[in-house]
């Protein structure tokens, strides 16, 4: 890049212009990152799950212990689990045969006979899946509700007549769900109280939609006043809102790299990075899940290489992560990724989609769970979907990053403003959590939600479940592995008057189907008791109970003490 006097500053370093909202840096040299942080003694864990205990002391990069444990799948259920999608791949041909000749119904959507010779419209075999595996457990999922998406739901019985290809109201309500569904961390979802109020007054006022974009006639003073509070919530010099959490990364990400940049992308990343990612244009190289050698091995081949064939030296390498891991339920190792940052000079998407509100003493996310500079992150992201109980994202950082978005981001040039009372919501829940109403009802919520996810984590591992990710995230998969258990599970719990959400194949890898629970403040520790039991009573009767030691349940234990009891094959 070419240097004008005008870049030069007066101590003499170098200042370049800024290039797609980011300065461009040369990458640093080679020098390996040290790892200051050390494991504990493996004493408390079995050799088949990772537990890391992070101690805080001087010249540490964590300031508090960082525990996640990812149990290993057991051989015999993962040989059962792969006989079971074999078994219903044989049975899925069987059927597609039996529909092509018409010995069997088919409702799935075809080309008409008069266009077969076009090119085809729909392809059959990438639904392969769809119709014959998830068709016969989709009244697990778009379950209607006719409530307030709090810690109880209504929901809209409905049943099927023709294995879930198309299903019939029948009127009746089932009514007090206990939600371990929903992201409603904060409990701000919900139709009374001072957010539910504030909106109702702002929609009198301003109305429901603005039917305009933010730089045409449709930047009202409410927006501004988000945006500076977004801001000065996250501690960073400005934020931007955008009325989309999905698109907020997926029309970003190209606005800030391009050809000729480097993407090293966590390899489960959400849908929306990874569809941003490829818009962009940029080369995308993945790393391991929250991997920090293998990222560290991408950052030191792309500096010592460059780009492919030329070898000329990246414009921008751009590393992209997430503060919680939706699937996962784990934390991303924030304070390593940026120690790795800085001594590469690549730039830091963090991505707080889960963990803005629902971690850190002052609900400020990822960053304030970790003690860290909000300045050490380039490009923060983050919704309002989940812990505001709103709708939106936004993107935070410095002054000249978002002036540069609000010119070139399709999210803010081309999208309709942000509808009125769903900006208010965010402004009542943002300023109750910074305690800026006068109550202590924000902080209350975010202690809350903490206690709530360490005692529901520590009872489904006494238990005897198989628990993934963080003991401080919200986010808590419980394995369940076999494809028919993932509809058993989701049915039984409703049985039992808990709404709960069911993930497998292709959303997970093909052995890894769970349920995902969603914890929240809103929930009392009746509500959780209560589903805790309807969870071990339905391990009990599907053999759900996979891990191989189990925590002793004992109150008076001193919480660093985890005693195993080794369960035999």
């Amino acid at each position: 890049m070419t240097e004008s006097p005008a870049t030069k500053q007066a101590n003499g370093d170098v200042c370049q212009r800024v290039k797609n909202g980011l300065k461009p840096e040369k990458n640093g040299l080679l020098k390996s990152l040290h790892r200051c942080h050390e494991r504990q003694p493996k004493h408390h864990c079995h050799p088949e799950e990772e537990e890391v205990h992070v101690p805080s002391h001087h010249g540490s990069l964590y300031s508090r212990r960082f525990i996640e444990s990812f149990e290993e799948t057991p051989m015999l259920v993962a040989v059962l689990t792969y006989m079971g999608y074999g078994i219903l791949t044989i049975f899925g041909y069987l059927r597609d045969f039996l529909r092509h000749w018409k010995i069997e119904r088919c409702n799935i959507a075809r080309e008409r006979e008069e266009q077969k010779d076009f090119v085809p419209l729909y392809q059959d075999f990438e639904n392969f899946y769809t119709r014959n595996l998830y068709m016969r457990i989709r009244d697990n999922w778009n379950r209607p509700i006719c409530s307030v998406p709090g810690a109880k739901v209504d929901l809209m019985e409905r049943a099927s007549h023709d294995y879930n290809w198309t299903f019939e109201y029948t009127g009746r309500v089932v009514q007090d769900v206990i939600n371990l569904g929903s992201y409603n961390y904060l409990g701000f979802a919900e139709n009374v109280g001072p957010c539910a109020e504030s909106a109702a007054e702002v929609t009198v006022k301003y109305g429901v939609g603005v039917a305009s974009t933010r730089q045409e006639i449709g930047n009202l003073d409410r927006h501004e006043e988000m945006e500076k509070l977004v801001a000065k919530f996250l501690g960073v010099e400005a934020a931007m809102a955008f009325g989309m959490g999905f698109a907020t990364n997926s029309m970003n990400i190209p606005a800030l790299a391009g050809k000729g940049c480097l993407i090293l992308s966590d390899e489960l990343n959400h849908a929306s990075l990874v569809l941003g990612a490829r818009l962009s244009g940029s080369t995308i190289r993945v790393f391991k899940h929250n991997n920090m050698q293998s990222l560290e091995k991408l950052l030191r081949e792309a500096i010592v290489h460059g780009q492919p064939r030329t070898h000329r030296p990246w414009k921008k390498i751009l590393i992209v992560v997430e503060g919680i891991y939706s699937m996962e339920g784990s934390v991303v190792r924030l304070p390593e990724v940026i120690a790795l940052k800085k001594r590469y000079r690549a730039y830091l998407y963090l991505d707080e989609a889960h963990s803005i509100g629902a971690l850190g003493p002052r609900g400020r996310g990822v960053v304030d769970y970790f003690g860290l500079d909000p300045c050490d992150v380039d490009v923060m992201m983050g919704t309002f979907t989940k812990s505001f109980g709103s709708a939106g994202g936004y993107i935070a950082g410095k002054r000249e990053l978002i002036e540069y978005l609000r010119s070139h981001s399709h999210s803010a040039v081309y999208a309709t403003s942000m509808s009125p009372p769903v900006v208010e919501q965010i402004i009542t829940s943002m300023k109750c959590i910074m305690g800026e109403d006068g109550t202590t009802i924000g902080c209350d919520r975010v202690r809350q939600l903490a206690e709530n996810t360490v005692y529901f984590r520590k009872r489904l591992r006494e238990m005897g479940f198989i628990i993934y990710g963080n003991e401080d995230s919200p986010v808590v998969p419980m394995m369940l592995y076999m494809p028919a258990k993932i509809g058993a599970f989701g049915r039984e719990m409703l049985k039992r008057n808990i709404g709960v959400v069911v993930v497998g194949f292709p959303a997970t890898p093909i052995i890894e189907s769970r349920a995902r629970f969603c914890i929240s403040a809103a929930h009392t520790k009746d509500m959780l008791d209560r589903a805790l039991s309807a969870i071990s009573e339905v391990g009990d009767l599907l053999q759900l109970k996979y891990s191989r030691h189990r925590i002793q349940p004992s109150l008076a234990r001193p919480f660093d003490d985890n005693v195993y009891e080794d369960i035999d094959d």
